[in-house]
């Protein structure tokens, strides 16, 4: 047993968190959508899963730190680490939404800011001043884009937080909340532009397009919810009143944007599965593609709330089930994964 823990611990990828993100996604869709059998059974799931990441993490840590700095300086993984603090967030939101527990929910948001400082500050630094650096195609990835979706998810769990807090630390979370968003749109437009550049002006094969590039699309999709959810705030602080206009623009920009990048990725996949033949195989990474699906449907919810853009209603519950039904298969194949693992002969430590 401790023997298939370690190494579990060893090979775990770095964007394993993006389980988190992905379930705790589709749980608050299923609340939202008034589905509460499956909300509450996905967040009872998510918050042992966030758990038991977090015991592989820490034996990761402690047995196997020349890997994870191997990680934490490769350009082509590295940001995986990001998931970390997206799946903190999305967790915390979870909390709020469907158990109603404020302080569960604040403690999460201190543990995810840590997080994002130190990974914000380590993971570019470490690309920055690494003396030998991959071409650009094949150090940059979709990945690069969690970034981007860890830094939303800091702003929308303030943002609802700020809510239940009292003034005047409400108005400073909201504050604190609108910063992140416009650090995070910027953040993409910088990184976007060197994906698409690396799309366009590179060769790119079908094996090139991993799961993670869900997340072009799953960026501006957790930027709308923030954007919805600053938009709800605005009685809450004078300086989000003076911005509405600036505000609804700009989360509607989000959301096209988003909605845009649906049918491109969409294309590709077929390119990639249908007439390539790639086999559709387990990968943790597959949960990437889950979560932005799920975020769509609930950042599309909240901004037509938001903005009462009543004509938008039928997607968030077409998105939802198209969420669903992804988190079922990707699930269904961590089952047989696992089960593949467990069976699987252990070695010895000093079996070559």
């Amino acid at each position: 047993m401790a023997a298939r823990v370690d190494r579990a611990a060893a090979g775990l990828s770095p964007s394993y968190f993006a389980l988190v993100m992905a379930t705790g996604i589709v749980s608050v869709g299923a609340h939202l959508l008034n589905v509460d059998p499956v909300a509450i059974g996905l967040f009872a799931f998510n918050a042992v899963a966030y758990v038991v990441l977090w015991m592989l993490t820490i034996v990761r840590i402690a047995r196997h730190r020349d890997a994870l700095i191997r990680d934490l300086t490769d350009h082509r993984v590295a940001f995986g680490f990001f998931t970390t603090v997206a799946g903190t967030c999305v967790l915390g939101t979870e909390t709020i939404l469907i158990a109603d527990h404020f302080e569960i929910a604040t403690v999460l948001l201190a543990i995810a800011a840590v997080l994002w400082v130190v990974l914000t500050y380590t993971v570019f630094t470490a690309i920055t001043i690494k003396p030998e650096k991959p071409s650009l195609p094949d150090g940059i990835n979709g990945g690069w884009l969690l970034s981007v979706v860890a830094t939303q998810s800091i702003a929308v769990l303030t943002a609802l937080l700020a809510a239940h807090w009292g003034q005047p630390l409400r108005m400073h979370a909201n504050f604190a909340a609108l910063s992140m968003w416009l650090w995070g749109g910027m953040l993409y437009i910088w990184i976007v532009a060197l994906i698409f550049y690396r799309y366009t002006f590179f060769r790119f094969s079908p094996a090139d397009l991993a799961p993670p590039y869900w997340i072009n699309m799953g960026a501006m999709a957790i930027s709308t919810l923030a954007g919805a959810l600053l938009i709800r705030g605005t009685p809450d602080a004078p300086f989000l009143e003076s911005l509405r206009p600036f505000l609804e623009g700009f989360t509607v920009f989000y959301w096209a944007t988003g909605t845009w990048w649906i049918p491109m990725i969409a294309i590709l996949a077929v390119w990639r599965y249908g007439f390539s033949r790639l086999p559709l195989v387990y990968n943790p990474l597959y949960w990437g593609a889950v979560f932005p699906l799920g975020m769509y449907a609930v950042a599309t919810y909240m901004m037509e709330d938001a903005m009462d853009f009543g004509f938008l209603d039928p997607l968030p519950q077409v998105f939802f089930a198209i969420a669903l039904a992804a988190w079922l298969l990707t699930a269904s194949g961590l089952v047989r994964s696992l089960r593949r693992g467990w069976r699987a002969p252990t070695r010895s430590p000093g079996a070559g």
